[in-house]
């Protein structure tokens, strides 16, 4: 049996039997879910044993994190450079709601 990885929200995962990645972006230890979203936008949920069934491997954040929030240049304008550097860094200005 494979061995199986902790879920951690910001990092990314690749799932052998879908051949894709995605991203774990929220954790709720009181329910025992974690919610993914894969690259090309869609959400999932999956309880703590249906997680340890996955074979899984860590797999690294796709050059273009943003594709999957369809977010255009135009959109963010002039401050192109200040926007953040990965999906983990809007997340967590979310959580501390600095935006």
């Amino acid at each position: 049996m494979a061995q199986v990885l902790t879920p951690q929200r910001g990092h990314w995962y690749k799932r052998s039997d879908l051949d894709t990645i995605f991203e774990v972006v929220a954790l709720d230890d009181d329910e025992g879910t974690i919610e993914v979203q894969y690259f090309g936008g869609e959400i999932e949920e999956f309880d703590i044993n249906s997680w340890q069934l996955l074979e899984l491997s860590q797999a690294a954040p796709p050059e273009d994190w943003s594709g999957a929030l369809e977010v255009d240049d135009y959109t963010l304008g002039d401050e192109l450079e200040l926007a953040p550097g990965s999906l983990d860094d809007v997340l967590n200005i979310i959580d501390s709601n600095d935006y």
